[in-house]
């Protein structure tokens, strides 16, 4: 029988480490998009260290991870952190927590500044922790290539008596040939209890990963963690590739959308090079979201829905029927004229926050500051805040006086009318909890539209918060 091999992504948790760059939000939130279109196992994230901008984030990914496991690992230099990284993963469809621990006696020292017995115990008890939350825990065992073979033993049924369903060793020095690795996984393998699955990570120091990666597979692999662009560890492309041509040598496949691979690759790739520009939406060509009035109404909710909205059946009428009116007039409507549509007639809802006024002071020699007045049921919230400008400082007055943080996932300003006194016209999008709600303001001044268009997501938010 053909063993099913399980193929993790491991690109954000290394960040920078593979692909020379960070990632923004928006670029993060669009790499998972690819990632679980292309049906890899496992997507996994880095841990939750600044607070709630991280939270968010991983709130986001387990909303838009529909088919692929979300494996968050927990952060070791805050332990404690279990149940505020459950609350963050929670609602994915398909959760895993990852309790990631140094193994070999260096790593343990300056990395863990533990001694072995405090090791044995912090991942008996983080994993017990884990898995009396989450259905899924892995252990990952770091730097395992220079681990000593009793303590990595103990370091094992620590983990597998705690609850990990999968143990995962890691050639973390890069030292290991392809034949010392495989001896290795099926040394491993064969002390593992064999309900529990058998991860590995092998460096890519001597360009031996992929052929490690592969021997791994022969020895008894179940899960090999990949990078689609980078060369720190295994090629995604490479590795599934060679198990798709040699699978009745190695008696094993993987679910990835092989058809897919070229173009989503290329995708990923270009979206690692084009880096912050913003001069696309991330792994397309913008250009082709352009719509004519020839599109029907699938194709407008095609864009729509890349945009990343989800509408009802009732706001998907009412964005058709305004495409409409203004594709008669306009010879070609681009994604940023479909955003202002969206914020325009979709998700309207009555005003939670009224805006009673705000004060921007700013200069050349000054902080910009904000200090904004706000009414909610005819109770008066004011706040006061400085800001990188006068826009951002009373997007952050916004945020204080509503009591949280949103994650700005666009922001576009243009003018409608000509003039001097001409009409801004400002479109907001912000992300919570999965989901992008937009906004849309008008003004004679850039800030006040920009205020009236992030108080109308805001308010949409508020609404559905209040609703559930």
């Amino acid at each position: 029988m053909v063993r099913r091999i399980s193929v993790s992504d491991i690109t954000m948790k290394k960040a920078g480490a593979n692909a020379g760059q960070t990632l923004s939000f928006r670029e993060k939130i669009e790499l998972a998009k690819l990632l679980d279109r292309l049906a890899l196992s496992v997507i996994e994230t880095p841990s939750i260290v600044a607070g709630k901008p991280d939270e968010l984030f991983i709130k986001s990914l387990a909303g838009t991870v529909r088919d692929s496991t979300l494996a968050v690992p927990l952060d070791l230099d805050n332990p404690d952190t279990v149940s505020q990284t459950w609350e963050a993963l929670r609602k994915a469809a398909h959760p895993r927590l990852q309790v990631s621990v140094p193994v070999s006696t260096v790593q343990m020292e300056y990395l863990c500044h533990r001694k072995p017995d405090a090791v044995l115990a912090l991942i008996s008890d983080l994993v017990s922790r884990c898995a009396a939350l989450c259905p899924e825990v892995e252990f990952i065992a770091e730097d395992s290539g220079r681990a000593q073979e009793e303590f990595l033993h103990k370091a094992f049924d620590a983990a597998v008596g705690a609850g990990a369903g999968i143990v995962t060793i890691c050639d973390t020095a890069g030292n290991m040939l392809a034949d010392e690795f495989a001896a290795t996984v099926k040394a491993v393998r064969a002390y593992l209890p064999r309900e529990v699955r058998l991860g590995v990570f092998c460096s890519n120091d001597m360009f031996m990963a992929d052929s490690c990666a592969i021997a791994a597979v022969r020895g008894g692999a179940d899960e090999i963690k990949t990078v689609p662009y980078g060369a720190a560890t295994v090629s995604l492309k490479r590795f599934t590739g060679i198990l798709a041509l040699k699978q009745d040598v190695c008696n094993a496949s993987c679910g990835v959308r092989l058809e897919q691979m070229q173009r989503i690759t290329a995708q990923i790739k270009r979206l690692f090079e084009t880096g912050n520009s913003g001069a696309a939406v991330l792994g397309e060509d913008r250009s082709e979201l352009n719509l004519t009035v020839r599109d029907n109404k699938d194709a407008v909710l095609k864009v729509v829905e890349k945009l990343g909205y989800d509408l009802s059946a009732e706001d998907a009428e009412k964005v058709y029927e305004t495409f409409l009116r203004l594709a008669e007039k306009n010879e070609v409507i681009e994604p940023k004229e479909l955003d202002a549509i969206v914020a325009s007639v979709a998700f309207q809802v009555p005003p939670t926050y009224h805006l009673e006024s705000f004060v921007i002071n700013s200069g050349n020699t000054i902080s910009a500051t904000c200090h904004l007045r706000l009414t909610r049921d005819g109770a008066l919230l004011e706040s006061v805040c400085v800001g990188d400008g006068p826009v951002d400082a009373a997007f952050q007055a916004i945020d204080k006086v509503v009591g949280q943080h949103y994650e700005l996932d666009d922001f576009q300003i243009r003018s409608v009318t000509e003039g001097r006194e001409a009409m801004g016209e400002a479109v907001v999008r912000l992300r919570h909890d999965g989901r992008l709600y937009s906004g849309r303001g008008i003004s004679t001044d850039i800030v006040g539209s920009s205020v009236r268009a992030y108080l109308s997501a805001v308010n949409k938010i508020a609404y559905e918060e209040a609703e559930a």
